[in-house]
């Protein structure tokens, strides 16, 4: 191996280590995420997982087209009909007191580059359509969830760093976690991909109508 990839790959390997001991002290720090996902970059790992997704044909479609979506108008979404995925996703920005384009930038060059933008774009709307809220265990679900249909090491990464903290500092809420974990994977493996849905495109479509031609169901530990 040259020396000058060995030594990218060193300088990844510490920028992961970075995110994840500053993820395990606190993981409300969505940089340190960033941090975890960037040095993993050039792994054979993330080299799988886009393998993975691309396996499904309307996932490789998006990829290749380098689908970009519009900017998004979180007003003119917010006077959609109240049951739209549109008007849903306005309310949740507004609620959490969101930013829509709070991701770290990321620089196109190639399809994992682009998996890792389309995935940080549409992270919020995946926690609407998949259900899961934004405590810690709502994001340990969805993270199970993505981990089912990316296969991404980030979200495994982030799974076990993520109970390691529960069980260390919060250990009553470890089985509330788990639940949410194991409900997350279930239903992430039974549904569509939703890395191929250009969501931008049809945001007045009913919340409800998305979730059932995904073939996602709700449980009491969903949010609306």
């Amino acid at each position: 191996m040259p020396i000058v990839n060995r030594q990218k790959l060193h300088l990844d390997f510490l920028l992961a280590l970075k995110g994840a001991i500053s993820l395990f002290r606190d993981p409300t720090q969505t940089e340190s995420v960033y941090d975890i996902e960037d040095g993993l970059r050039n792994t054979k790992a993330t080299q799988l997982a886009l393998e993975f997704v691309k396996s499904d044909p309307a996932v490789d479609r998006i990829i290749t087209e380098r689908y970009t979506p519009p900017p998004v108008d979180i007003d003119a979404l917010y006077t959609l009909p109240t049951d739209s995925l549109g008007h849903h996703y306005a309310a949740y920005i507004k609620e959490s007191n969101f930013d829509p384009n709070f991701y770290r930038k990321v620089e196109v060059k190639d399809d994992i580059s682009y998996m890792f933008l389309r995935l940080r774009q549409t992270h919020d709307i995946w926690h609407i359509v998949a259900g899961f809220g934004t405590d810690v265990a709502g994001e340990l679900g969805l993270k199970s969830f993505e981990l089912a249909q990316t296969h991404r090491t980030m979200s495994l990464i982030l799974l076990t760093g993520g109970l390691l903290s529960i069980l260390t500092k919060s250990p009553a809420d470890l089985n509330n976690a788990l639940e949410c974990v194991a409900l997350g994977y279930r239903s992430g493996a039974k549904a569509q991909p939703l890395l191929s849905q250009k969501w931008e495109e049809q945001w007045s479509k009913p919340l409800s109508d998305w979730r059932a031609e995904l073939g996602i169901e709700v449980t009491k530990v969903y949010i609306p």
